[in-house]
């Protein structure tokens, strides 16, 4: 029985990069022997174990056979006759098929530290080729190591088309493919991720309403390609991100509103979190209002507060805020931090919400009454607002 460290805990140490989580695999035993030692099973698919003191997972090696679409469509065999070369060799790039023995020897039989010294993204084996899911992964780690200098290999490369063009892509669950974009999205380079897919014809598959955006001319994808690269710079969280890589679905030219439906659809088939896709819908619906707030009577700044509901979600509209700043960001030359309609549309809102219900209540309105009350208070303050920072 061996244990090793494999995997990213191996590959993110050769890089110098902190090492988060250890993945162990065990070499030479039996899930009888695994569990008389104390170790507790977990796995659905295949044998996994947690540690009985430290609580780690703990992989019986294995090897993998296809047998049906998609990413869960494998056949997976665990025996202590398994081998390490046999087990690295399933696993998906060269960087991360590499094992540290408790000597701290590394074992590398498919060369994944040369390819970290040449900045390789290279498959392991053919078989890369039998799982779709890895398309999106290796998408992923082409944005995570890019500051670095990785490229992925032609012939990778072409095996991830090879993969686009099968249809297997569609056999992804949303659940999985969700995984890996939200992963990437975090990326310091995410723009990465979606130039990768769509160089693999991946992205007409799994976002056509996106690389829609590509077509006949580029530069509206590359426009998203520069928000959302801009949307990392500023250290925006996932949802303002999310809205950055929809927000000009749709749109023919900047002054019209995005395809709400088609923005919808997106955020539907990934099942992405209800978080992310209201504040996708509400910043294609009213960016370009948010771009010019200055401008905006009181009545449309009432109408998009309350859309918002700012009285109760005010951190949903400064997303919506960061949304505007970051597409304003990504298309000037200096990359300013300045965007006055920013702090003009947080001033809005702070007037609205300065309204209180009580004076209203011991006037004795109630119900719709109350309501209507309430939205003419705002109203004029709105007005006062406006009036205040000079605006007609």
């Amino acid at each position: 029985m061996h244990i090793y460290k494999v995997g990213g805990a191996v590959r993110d140490r050769l890089l110098g990069l902190p090492v988060s989580d250890i993945d162990w695999l065990v070499v030479g035993a039996s899930v009888e022997q695994m569990q008389a030692l104390g170790y507790r099973p977990v796995g659905a698919d295949f044998p996994v174990f947690l540690h009985p003191a430290t609580g780690e997972e703990y992989a019986l090696a294995r090897t993998e056979r296809k047998s049906g679409r998609g990413y869960g469509g494998f056949t997976f065999h665990a025996s202590p006759d398994v081998t390490l070369e046999q087990d690295l060799m399933r696993r998906d790039l060269t960087i991360n098929a590499m094992a540290e023995d408790p000597q701290g020897v590394l074992h590398d039989p498919y060369h994944g530290r040369q390819d970290l010294e040449r900045r390789w993204l290279r498959h392991v084996s053919p078989a890369f080729a039998e799982d779709p899911l890895r398309v999106l992964r290796v998408a992923r780690f082409a944005a995570r190591y890019a500051p670095l200098g990785f490229r992925i290999a032609d012939e990778t490369l072409a095996l991830m088309r090879q993969i686009s063009d099968s249809g297997e892509l569609h056999a992804l669950t949303a659940e999985r493919s969700w995984k890996e974009i939200e992963r990437a999205l975090m990326e310091t380079q995410p723009q990465v991720f979606i130039q990768v897919l769509r160089e693999c014809g991946a992205l007409a598959h799994l976002m056509p309403e996106l690389d829609a955006l590509f077509a006949p001319v580029a530069s509206r994808g590359e426009r998203t390609l520069a928000v959302l690269a801009q949307a990392a710079r500023d250290e925006r969280p996932l949802p303002v991100r999310w809205a950055c890589l929809l927000h000009d679905i749709g749109r023919t030219d900047p002054d019209a509103q995005a395809d709400l439906s088609a923005i919808d659809a997106v955020s539907r088939r990934f099942k992405v979190p209800r978080e992310c896709q209201e504040l996708a819908a509400l910043v294609a619906q009213f960016q370009n209002e948010g771009h010019r707030a200055l401008t905006l009577s009181a009545a449309a700044l009432l109408e998009m507060l309350q859309r918002f509901d700012v009285y109760r979600r005010p951190q949903r509209f400064e997303a919506f805020i960061e949304a505007c700043q970051t597409q304003a960001r990504a298309g000037a030359d200096s990359g300013s931090e300045d965007y006055a309609p920013g702090d003009y549309l947080r001033g809005a809102a702070a007037a609205a919400r300065a309204v209180q219900a009580r004076p209203l209540v011991e006037r004795g309105l109630t119900g719709p009454a109350l309501g209507e009350a309430m939205k003419a208070e705002r109203l004029a303050a709105l007005e006062a607002f406006r009036r205040a920072h000079g605006e007609s």
